[in-house]
């Protein structure tokens, strides 16, 4: 076995990595860039070694770096993590040669499924379920419009070398060939380096499963499962299962022994992991195999109890599988949830800067029901735009289906972060869904529920009337401990008169009577015949109340600002208020602040860098037309016009960094 190895990566699965070598007693060496200096995942190695600026392709990248800190600290092995170089087959081919251990799979099966062309054929050589398309080289823009015209609309556009969603692009037409066949280019060069971009039949009613797979260089192979990856927005996951709520045994088998073939067809060796498009009727069809570890690993490790990072550097260093296929049992129900940092109130856009609190709900085994959290982060740490946007990946794990969603949800709810926007409000709505909850899914999930964008949830009237008397008992308690301290007056203007106060929780009006009890407070409503009763430990400045309402537990974040409160529970986040009722008449008639038109520009939605300008000053353009090209956290993201104008101004151009809200053009 070995003593110390070298993880080629960053954030949560460096970490990830890390803690289960440090249970087998391996030491760990952590690489770095000038980004990540005070990374998560070189304060937990044992040793860490600067390989280059922040772009990845000038450190994480560069396979001299890494092996010359190999050799610099005396690893023996490499773990590549995923991404960067994790399915580069002349990487492990260096390694190979400079005798370092590569804790992935060999060269050739890298090879052969890292390319998503090749691995197509060996696919359907293998006799393995495929979708029919092109897996040739497509040379250019006219011959994909050529191909995906014979395959038939809807087609999807695909980087040969991709994964993670980048570079690819569904087309329904011509013209979104057109647009989308150079983009998919582009991505795939700047994420992948390489420009092969193929085209195939897009399966409709799509369902994402993918099937867990490992192997040792004795020839076992074996199964584990499947996941249900179907929630995904722009082909990125962001919230994954096991098993999947639509596959019977008879579906599960056989996915799972064609897989297992098409490991054998290509002597695999280590974890990876299978992936396939299913549809209404559960037929299933190839789509690439990942060589890798998957972002989604931890469920599939929840519900077998497999360690998935320890038996991939045990059959690095050799080892034989200790189990067989019969001994594989997939127990309970695991959900992961992908924490991104970025803003769904705008379009999903990326978001940088300084975690100013970051308080994950506790890591817990209690009552039958797990949490746990992969995270490569902590309170202070800096979200770069130069890396991917996730945060954490957030799983439970229950007996049931239902038990793992309601776990999901509190922890969720538990979830604090602020500094930077985040996805965890779109996460937990999804939760909340009733098709998502029926396990009704496709890859179109996201799309056909918030066809407009997500714009939050909404609570139900029973939960606003709950976060109402949480907000009577927040004012009281605040007032109290306001009243005990040293020189305040003795009388206090909540606690002590006796008026009916009126609670204002974002345009609801609940008239109260709210008094303090021990262990919490009882609210009267004024349309509410039985008083409501409050009972939390929760002290002011604890930015999450665990508190149970008229027996019903609820988890709530409270943000104090100047004269409100800010609620946060389900997805939701409400502002809550408490006045007299005198104070409340007087607050109705101050007028609304209007917000400025900003129709006349074009603003750049998050920080990133200007790929292309494509209109110039004078030029007419039609709502939905492209204006211009910005990439951040290594998407390209195209602007469109809202609506017909003229350009008047054009303040930027390629190549430049853009803020958050900075001009890129102007309109008469």
């Amino acid at each position: 076995m070995f003593t110390k190895i070298l993880i080629a990566n960053r954030g949560e699965i460096a970490c990830r990595v890390i803690k289960t070598a440090r249970r087998m007693g391996i030491k760990t060496v952590a690489v770095y860039s000038d980004a990540d200096e005070h990374a998560l995942h070189v304060k937990m190695a044992d040793e860490a070694v600067h390989i280059g600026k922040p772009p990845a392709a000038e450190s994480y990248l560069l396979a001299d770096r890494i092996i010359a800190a190999v050799r610099q600290t005396g690893a023996q092995a490499v773990h590549p993590g995923y991404g960067f170089l994790s399915e580069n087959a002349g990487f492990a081919e260096r390694l190979q040669k400079e005798g370092i251990a590569f804790i992935g799979p060999n060269v050739r099966a890298i090879q052969a499924m890292g390319d998503k062309i090749e691995s197509k054929k060996l696919a359907a050589a293998a006799k393995v379920n495929t979708v029919p398309g092109y897996l040739g080289v497509i040379k250019d823009t006219d011959e994909a419009v050529k191909l995906s015209s014979g395959i038939g609309y809807p087609v999807m556009l695909k980087a040969s070398a991709g994964g993670g969603g980048k570079g690819m692009r569904i087309a329904w037409n011509e013209a979104d060939v057109r647009e989308g066949f150079p983009a998919a280019t582009a991505e795939a060069i700047s994420s992948f380096g390489d420009d092969r971009v193929f085209v195939e039949k897009f399966v409709t009613e799509p369902r994402h499963i993918e099937i867990q797979v490992l192997a040792d260089k004795q020839g076992n192979t074996l199964y584990l499962g499947e996941r249900e990856c179907s929630i995904q927005r722009r082909h990125q996951k962001v919230i994954e299962e096991a098993p999947s709520p639509f596959l019977d045994e008879a579906t599960r088998k056989a996915m799972g022994e064609q897989s297992v073939a098409l490991c054998k067809a290509v002597n695999y060796e280590s974890a990876g992991t299978v992936e396939f498009i299913v549809d209404k009727d559960r037929n299933f069809y190839f789509l690439e195999m990942n060589t890798r570890l998957q972002v989604e690993h931890p469920v599939t490790e929840l519900i077998t109890g497999i360690d998935l990072v320890e038996q991939m550097i045990r059959v690095a260093a050799g080892e034989k599988l200790s189990m067989t296929q019969t001994d594989v049992k997939l127990t309970g129900w695991a959900m992961e949830s992908r924490v991104y940092a970025e803003d769904p109130f705008r379009n999903f856009l990326p978001s940088i800067g300084r975690l100013v609190r970051y308080q994950p709900p506790p890591e817990t085994v209690q009552d039958g029901v797990t949490v746990r959290n992969d995270t490569g982060v902590f309170e202070g740490a800096e979200i770069s735009m130069f890396y991917d946007p996730m945060i954490a990946k957030l799983c439970t794990h229950a007996a049931t289906r239902s038990e793992a969603i309601a776990a999901m949800s509190d922890a969720l709810d538990a979830f604090h972060i602020r500094g930077i926007q985040h996805n965890v409000p779109f996460v937990a709505a999804v939760m909340q869904h009733p098709r998502f909850g029926e396990g009704r899914l496709t890859t179109a999930f996201i799309a056909e529920e918030w066809p407009d964008g997500f714009h939050g949830t909404q609570l139900s009237p029973e939960i606003k009337r709950d976060l109402a008397a949480l907000t009577a008992f927040i004012y009281l308690q605040q007032a109290a401990r306001a009243r005990d301290i040293s020189g305040q007056m003795h009388r206090n203007y909540l606690t002590d008169r006796s008026e009916r106060w009126v609670i204002t929780l974002d345009g609801g009006i609940y008239p109260v009577d709210a008094v303090l009890t021990e262990g919490g407070c009882v609210v009267n409503f004024e349309e509410v015949a039985k008083p409501c009763r409050v009972l939390t430990g929760w002290t002011p400045m604890q930015p999450v109340m665990r508190a149970t309402v008229d027996g019903r537990r609820m988890i709530v974040q409270v943000d104090r600002q100047a004269s409100y409160r800010l609620l946060t529970h389900r997805g939701a986040t409400l502002k809550g208020i408490m006045r007299s009722g005198r104070s409340t008449a007087l607050f109705a008639l101050m007028p609304e602040k209007v917000a400025p038109d900003l129709s006349k520009f074009l603003l750049c939605p998050m920080p990133g860098l200007v790929v292309s300008i494509a209109v110039e000053v004078g030029q007419e353009v039609k709502a939905g037309e492209t204006l211009a090209v910005v990439e951040a956290m290594k998407m390209q993201n195209i602007l469109r016009a809202e609506s017909d104008g003229v350009v008047a101004a054009i303040r930027v151009k390629a190549g430049e960094s853009l803020t958050v809200d900075q001009i890129i053009l102007e309109f008469e």
